[in-house]
């Protein structure tokens, strides 16, 4: 069968070979007056769909051609939409970084932090910075956000630190103001659930409210004065009666520390002020410049609205109300009509004050026009009187 196939399509192509072979000679034959009009007339009929078809087959071939190229720009474009926002928030804590170091001025080691995959490198991390650039012991580390851990182990060109996850971790701390001393340590129970602090050792006469801002206190002569460690979520109830603890927000995830400063011994001495407390200054600054520009906006919508309101009112009293045929409403016009003005309905101080307006300029216009009326009676009048064909 499929012989009996391939012998009839051999024979169909020989067929439109000889076809092909008898017209080629047929169109050789022929005057030349005839070629071009015969050649014509077969690119319009015979080669157009074969042209057609040679065409889509160029274009396939180009589409095949070119979609590896394609495809690489299509995957190299997603790759960097990608990677946008990762390069975005480490442009973000960079400058922020250098706003830290402009802020502290001096006494600062630069480093970065390496992270491990292992258990314990949830509590540690490496530094690129060692005793070479004068990294020492116990050494603060701190971010533009706060606190982060302490140096526990230092090489010539690097060294390790622990986070404050760590369970040996301890700072002392107090509240903002300054109101309540206590320690800083991690809570141990939120490490599946999201890493806490806890805020312990604060005197149960003392009370802190949810948001309180904590900072070092500069006791124990580690951690210098005023970098801020956490805020206050809730308290916790423990079986010491005399004291309180508190639970703590971090300001520093561990999962965020990247870049960050160790602040030399000489620095922790000498100790620094308003390093945080200006960034504060200037968020809450900016928070009530969006606020009163939220109230000015809204006043100004309000404003607006009323007028509208008391515009649409003044028209709606004029149209119910009627008017003369002079233009001015009945109201308007009591020497005239002889009865007793209308009262116009009680409304807000901006809608009286609109309708005031619109009545009175109003009973301008309607004097006007009378006036107006009564310049042109005394002209007619006096050149009737003055005319010479009077009494005729």
């Amino acid at each position: 069968m499929a012989r009996a196939v391939r012998s009839s399509n051999t024979r169909v192509d020989l067929v439109v070979l000889g076809a092909a072979a008898i017209l080629a000679l047929v169109a050789r034959g022929l005057p030349p007056n005839m070629r071009d009009p015969v050649a014509s007339s077969m690119r319009r009929t015979f080669l157009a769909p074969l042209v057609m078809l040679q065409e889509r087959a160029e274009a396939s071939r180009r589409s095949l051609l070119l979609d590896d190229a394609r495809t690489a720009i299509r995957d190299s474009v997603s790759l960097r939409a990608m990677t946008v926002a990762a390069l975005e928030s480490e442009n973000d804590r960079l400058r922020e970084l250098i706003g830290l170091g402009s802020r502290l001025q001096w006494g600062f080691i630069p480093a970065e932090a390496i992270h491990g995959r292992g258990i314990r490198d949830v509590t540690t991390m490496t530094l690129t910075s060692g005793s070479n650039a004068g990294v020492r012991r116990l050494s603060p580390v701190i971010s533009p956000e706060g606190v982060v851990g302490m140096v526990s182990n230092v090489d010539p060109t690097m060294s390790e630190a622990m986070i404050w996850t760590h369970p040996d971790f301890r700072v002392s701390a107090m509240s903002e103001d300054g109101s309540a001393f206590g320690i800083v340590q991690a809570n141990l129970g939120s490490a599946t659930t999201g890493y806490l602090m806890e805020l312990r050792g604060i005197p149960f006469r003392s009370s802190l409210k949810p948001g309180a801002l904590i900072v070092s206190s500069g006791l124990g002569g580690v951690w210098p004065r005023g970098i801020p460690i956490g805020t206050v979520l809730e308290e916790v109830k423990t079986a010491e009666g005399w004291a309180r603890t508190y639970l703590l927000r971090p300001s520093v995830p561990p999962a965020d520390v990247g870049a960050v400063m160790i602040l030399r011994s000489d620095r922790v001495t000498k100790g620094f002020e308003n390093v945080w407390s200006s960034v504060a200054a200037a968020e809450a600054a900016a928070a009530r410049i969006v606020v009163a520009g939220d109230s000015a906006a809204r006043s100004a919508a309000l404003a607006e609205a009323a007028a509208r309101r008391a515009a649409l009112d003044t028209t709606a009293r004029a149209t119910a109300g009627g008017q003369i045929p002079g233009g001015l409403p009945p109201e308007l016009m009591p020497d005239t009509l002889g009865g007793t003005p209308a009262v116009a309905p009680p409304t807000d101080t901006s809608a009286a004050a609109v309708a005031a307006a619109a009545r009175r300029a109003a009973a301008r216009r309607a004097a006007a026009r009378r006036d107006s009326i009564r310049r042109d009676s005394i002209e007619a009048d006096s050149i009737r009187r003055n005319s010479p064909t009077r009494g005729i």
